[in-house]
């Protein structure tokens, strides 16, 4: 890594001019990023996997300059700038701001690079310039969809201004003033400011006695929460209950279950109203499928997904149809922080508490060793679905077919398999 680094170094300024002939149309994002990149050579060895991912997309947008440029060049440097801002250090965030700065005087209409300006902004704690970015994001975006996120965000730092307004009221002089400055202080700092103006306000006068005081303090449980999560359109998502363990053993008791393989062949076979592979499915009294739902299916009464990538949160919504959705994924605050963001109200019934994210290696329930983060999300609910040992019938639907499972996790099914049927495409667990 460290030979690839250095050349990609040596790189980037022969195409700036520096250390070497000038090469076409040099642009002031490159010499940051190569600024960045002697200040990361200069730190040590680098194993970090979103820098990593960072210094690759520095390498793409090296290669783009060496191009006519056009939408390819200016792709790269926006996808440069989200790598920087997702590596989440003070170094990148910064170089994701300077290249969404320039990505905006290039192009002020991109809705992209505002978006990248808003989040590098919103990340560094200028709030105020991040809900200025944001806004002349959503005057451009023309899919209300693709910005939801972007409204609750900008809805959530209004609040948070407000929080504070509210707070720096109940406050008189420097600590009132000390407290709305805190509106464009990074997140850490302002949480930090924040308590320790609420611990003298507690330790002195009436303490908690006070009214006020205690005003004060619900206004920095509001900010704290705020500043972790931001508010949900429909915090109840329609009216969506969780399911635990003993739920989903309810839910499970004495019913005929499928669990269909994602492939287009199965997808197509379902939709021919003269299949019969559709009524077989049809037949069962639970339906359960994984991950990305085929176009157009009938039914999904179970939906299970697996958390994946360093940034699961940022993933498509979950808002096709099921009556109860699982969502396996570790740690807990990213997998909290994905339901927020990817649950749809209305698109399900019923959703799997936080009992039910790791099934394999929760002490709590399988606690098995060795199958590791690799595992698929069809092995993963259906090794939940066996421990439960609820179901009447336990079938597989598909699996049989090539790189449906991994060789373990296909070795598991066949040694625990009592009739296998190829006609049908069904494996039999019970």
């Amino acid at each position: 890594m460290g030979q690839t680094f250095t050349g990609l170094l040596k790189a980037v300024r022969a195409r700036t001019g520096q250390g070497g002939p000038a090469r076409p149309a040099p642009t002031a994002a490159l010499r940051l990023c190569g600024d960045y990149l002697a200040g990361l050579a200069a730190s040590g060895p680098m194993s970090d996997a979103p820098q990593t991912r960072l210094v690759a997309a520095i390498g793409g947008l090296t290669t783009a300059c060496g191009t006519d440029g056009g939408d390819g060049l200016f792709d790269a440097l926006l996808r440069t700038g989200q790598r920087a801002l997702e590596a989440g250090g003070e170094a990148e965030t910064r170089l994701a701001l300077d290249i969404a700065v320039e990505a905006t005087g290039e192009r002020p209409r991109s809705k992209g690079a505002w978006r990248l300006r808003g989040g590098a902004l919103d990340a560094l704690g200028r709030r105020d310039e991040a809900v200025q970015a944001y806004e002349q994001h959503l005057t451009l975006q023309r899919n209300p969809a693709a910005a939801e996120d972007i409204v609750r965000r900008v809805a959530t730092l209004k609040d948070l201004r407000a929080c504070l307004e509210e707070a720096a009221g109940l406050l008189p002089g420097e600590d009132g003033a000390a407290l709305r400055a805190l509106h464009n202080v990074p997140a850490g700092q302002a949480r930090k400011d924040f308590a320790e103006v609420v611990r003298r306000r507690t330790a002195g006068g009436g303490g908690t006695a006070d009214p006020a005081v205690r005003r004060l303090t619900a206004r920095y449980a509001a900010y704290r929460r705020l500043l972790d999560r931001d508010r949900m359109a429909d915090p109840l998502l329609g009216g969506a209950e969780p399911v635990g363990v003993t739920a989903l053993r309810r839910m499970l008791t004495g019913r005929s279950v499928c669990l269909v393989a994602g492939v287009a062949r199965i997808a197509d076979e379902e939709r021919d109203p003269g299949s019969s592979l559709g009524r077989l499915i049809d037949s069962y009294d639970l339906v359960v499928r994984c991950d990305a739902l085929p176009a157009a299916v009938a039914r999904t009464d179970l939906h299970a997904v697996t958390l994946r990538g360093d940034t699961p949160w940022t993933g498509p919504a979950w808002d096709r149809r099921a009556g109860t959705r699982l969502v396996f994924g570790d740690p807990l605050s990213q997998w909290r922080r994905s339901l927020r963001a990817r649950l749809a109200a209305g698109a399900q019934d019923h959703i799997g508490d936080a009992s039910l994210r790791r099934p394999l290696d929760d002490p709590a329930l399988l606690g098995e060793d060795g199958w590791g983060t690799r595992t698929t999300t069809a092995f993963t609910v259906l090794r939940l679905l066996d421990f439960l040992d609820a179901p009447d019938r336990l079938d597989l639907i598909g699996f049989g077919l090539p790189g449906q499972l991994l060789p373990r996790e296909r070795e598991w099914v066949t040694a625990r398999a009592t009739h296998e049927d190829d006609t049908e495409m069904r494996t039999a667990l019970r």
